[in-house]
């Protein structure tokens, strides 16, 4: 990883560091991709092949000279499961196919000399949010890859997300239109809500219209759990009811919150993400060993800066 610190002169606009989200792009290969994609081994490629051909794209249309692509790895040593158990024990373990086909993944973007973000404790969600605060200090902005609504939380004045399978790009002004609250509320109207996706439950009876009438005239679950007696006289309906539950569950709220919120302090090496020197005897290894074709071959060489002499 590179280093050096990036010069920029005063009032020069932020430069773009992209980071992106695998495992999406990965979870979307796996279910997308024809199973008939096998590595030399006879197990299962398909979600290497879809990923690469993803990178790949991704390489061509926004040609980024600073990248960093964050793995999950935490699946159940999240520093989340230490505070609720439960947190995300209703999906079910990633098969064995899938699990190597995840490593493959990684060390694709190793072999191309991407920047790796992967942390037993923390989720990829939070290696993105810490690098994202670090690089902002360096004259940095982040396009945050991922069509993930949490992540939605951390757009900043000049960051923008880009749900590149939908090809839609938003700042943090579009996301009021998008989830109906602001990006900085995202993890309160979360823990109101609940989240499904990760075994989160929420506040009974407060839904999504309720979470954002609450937000939009308090501002923040601090000062919403602060006035709950106001509640009752706010044009909301069942509002009595719902200042009743959030009493009887403000402890739960506020734990909800804490797994809601990206966290912005996951341990990483010192860098700027640039895009580093790849590894031209591992990018062949794995070319031969996930068989993948002279074409697909070839463009990752080009992408790598590499030059190509097989067929």
């Amino acid at each position: 990883m590179d280093t050096v610190t990036p010069s920029q002169a005063p009032g020069e606009a932020p430069r773009p560091l992209y980071l992106v989200d695998a495992s999406m792009y990965v979870f979307r290969a796996w279910h997308s991709m024809p199973a008939e994609f096998v590595d030399a081994d006879g197990w299962p490629a398909n979600a290497v092949h879809g990923f690469a051909r993803f990178l790949l794209e991704l390489l061509d249309r926004a040609r980024p000279q600073h990248i960093a692509i964050a793995f999950d790895e935490a699946l159940d040593s999240c520093f989340r499961n230490a505070l609720y158990p439960a947190y995300k024990a209703n999906r079910d373990p990633a098969p064995e196919e899938l699990k190597r086909q995840f490593a493959h993944c990684k060390a694709l973007c190793i072999a191309l000399g991407f920047a790796v973000l992967a942390h037993v404790e923390y989720e990829a969600d939070d290696l993105i949010g810490s690098a994202l605060l670090r690089q902002r200090a360096q004259g940095f902005r982040g396009v945050i890859v991922s069509a993930d609504k949490d992540l939605s939380q951390l757009l900043g004045e000049h960051d923008e997300q880009w749900d590149y399978a939908r090809d839609q790009r938003w700042s943090a002004d579009g996301v009021k239109a998008r989830q109906g609250v602001h990006a900085h509320q995202v993890a309160d109207y979360l823990a109101l809500t609940g989240d499904a996706v990760d075994n989160i439950p929420g506040v009974p009876g407060v839904g999504a219209k309720t979470a954002a009438v609450l937000l939009a005239h308090f501002g923040s679950l601090d000062a919403l759990l602060a006035r709950i007696d106001e509640i009752p006289y706010l044009r909301l309906r069942g509002a009595a009811g719902v200042a009743a539950k959030l009493r009887e569950h403000r402890e739960q709220a506020l734990l909800w919150r804490r797994l809601t919120t990206i966290a912005l302090d996951a341990p990483m090496e010192e860098g700027h993400f640039a895009r580093g020197t790849p590894d031209a005897a591992m990018l062949a290894t794995l070319c031969d060993a996930m068989r993948f074709g002279p074409m697909t071959r070839r463009r990752l060489h080009a992408a790598a800066g590499l030059e190509f002499a097989g067929a």
